[in-house]
């Protein structure tokens, strides 16, 4: 082979050589930078993206500002032991004699089922049985389960602990003062028309009222 030959044939060589580093260095590099295989600074932003912050979950049930019931003074020509609802002030009173009554904080009926007039409680109960009106059932067919009246003393039945029912003559009205399982509705407009107190205030009111006792819903 000649001296020009001999040259080329190393020029080639080195050429190959080069190159072909190149190119492992470019397919190393390929990989290095491969979405799959991520290097240590990119690690941290894939972790980002796949663990977002947790936000805090808030609670769907408002809690109540009502404190509780109070002995107040209270003006009214009523016998001690009428009962007077104020739905305006979400307020229940039974009256005691000598310008005072204990005041209740109560949930009333919202708009389009509030009820107001005279009445007398008929009767009583401890644990009440639960029967949804038909009208109710119709809104709120979940409610159709319970047609033949649910268990008292549950968590789900929405009486709670104690129910005074009210009449006018011998017809019930088919409203009640009566406990909840729903105590933080204390203080707004929420039932279906009756009279929602605290399980353990309608309790303590259970044991002072009597059956025949006036109620007033203003």
């Amino acid at each position: 082979m000649n001296r020009r030959g001999i040259l080329t044939g190393l020029f080639a060589f080195a050429a190959t050589t080069v190159l072909g580093g190149l190119a492992t260095t470019a397919e190393a590099s390929h990989m290095w930078w491969h979405p799959r295989q991520p290097n240590r600074r990119n690690i941290a932003s894939v972790k980002r993206v796949r663990k977002p912050k947790r936000k805090a979950v808030a609670s769907r049930r408002r809690r109540s500002s009502y404190k509780g019931a109070q002995t107040v003074s209270f003006s009214t020509r009523e016998r001690p032991g009428t009962i007077i609802v104020k739905t305006g002030e979400r307020a229940l009173y039974y009256v005691l004699g000598g310008g005072k009554a204990v005041r209740y904080g109560v949930a009333v009926g919202k708009e389009g089922f509030s009820w107001a007039g005279v009445a007398r409680i008929g009767s009583k109960a401890v644990n009440p049985r639960w029967t949804p009106p038909t009208e109710m059932i119709e809104r709120s067919p979940q409610f159709a389960r319970w047609a033949e009246g649910m268990p008292g003393g549950i968590p789900e039945n929405p009486l709670g602990a104690r129910a005074l029912y009210l009449y006018q003559g011998r017809r019930d009205t088919l409203f009640r003062i009566h406990g909840t399982n729903a105590p933080w509705s204390i203080g707004t407009a929420a039932s279906s028309g009756c009279i929602r107190m605290l399980n353990e205030e309608v309790a303590e009111l259970y044991s002072k009222v009597r059956i025949g006792a006036k109620v007033i819903v203003q």
